[in-house]
């Protein structure tokens, strides 16, 4: 099972900002979220991934399928590299986190303290976490902050080779990660219509 929204109705603040979202995610599929910056997607994707409720509408997916990748790249600063997976990786029950230095680079860099690193080492460390999660459903907002190039070729290789495996991948991101295979869904359409006038009297009673 991947994962599946039914009609679902988001709001930041106490307000709505998009409604009727229905969206169907396989195993080995991709979905990229567009939208201008504000409309909701950083809320559509906390909603999804259970680090808020929905005002409406249902959220469906295996139990502890999901692994959520925000703005922080949710590192400990004085653990070195090295020590920073083998932490996500017991959290996670697994121990293997030479597959996640190797597809982001980081075998120079496992000994360094994660606090020394520059922005784009920590978010490649940050997504490294992934690798060792072993969750299927990725829900990722915004994942290549900080990246260069070289480093967004690491991320969407890394996007492939799950996808390829059978995980799959919900994606808030600009930036064409060269997925042809992913489906764009445009949150646009689902902005939530702006409240009627009525609907803020009983505040003022």
């Amino acid at each position: 099972m991947g994962l599946n929204v039914s009609d679902l109705t988001i709001a930041r603040g106490g307000i709505k900002v998009l409604e009727g979202i229905s969206f169907a995610l396989e195993p080995g599929c991709a979905i990229v979220l567009r939208g201008p910056n504000g409309i909701g997607k950083t809320t559509l994707l906390r909603t999804v991934a259970g680090l808020q409720p929905p005002v409406s509408g249902r959220v469906e997916a295996a139990p502890e399928s999901l692994v959520y990748a925000g703005h922080s790249d949710g590192i400990k600063a004085t653990l070195s590299v090295a020590e920073n997976l083998e932490f996500w990786a017991q959290v996670f029950g697994n121990s293997d986190i030479y597959v996640a230095i190797e597809a982001f680079q980081l075998d120079r860099l496992t000994t360094r303290p994660a606090g020394g690193l520059s922005a784009g080492q920590k978010r490649r460390l940050g997504l490294a976490r992934l690798l060792v999660t072993g969750r299927p459903v990725w829900v990722l907002d915004e994942p290549t902050v900080s990246l260069d190039a070289e480093a967004v070729a690491m991320f969407a290789e890394a996007v492939r080779r799950h996808l390829r495996g059978g995980g799959s991948a919900l994606i808030a991101t600009h930036i064409d990660l060269g997925l042809p295979e992913a489906e764009v869904l445009e949150v646009g359409p689902y902005r939530a219509k702006p409240a009627e006038a009525d609907d803020f009297d009983e505040a003022f009673l």
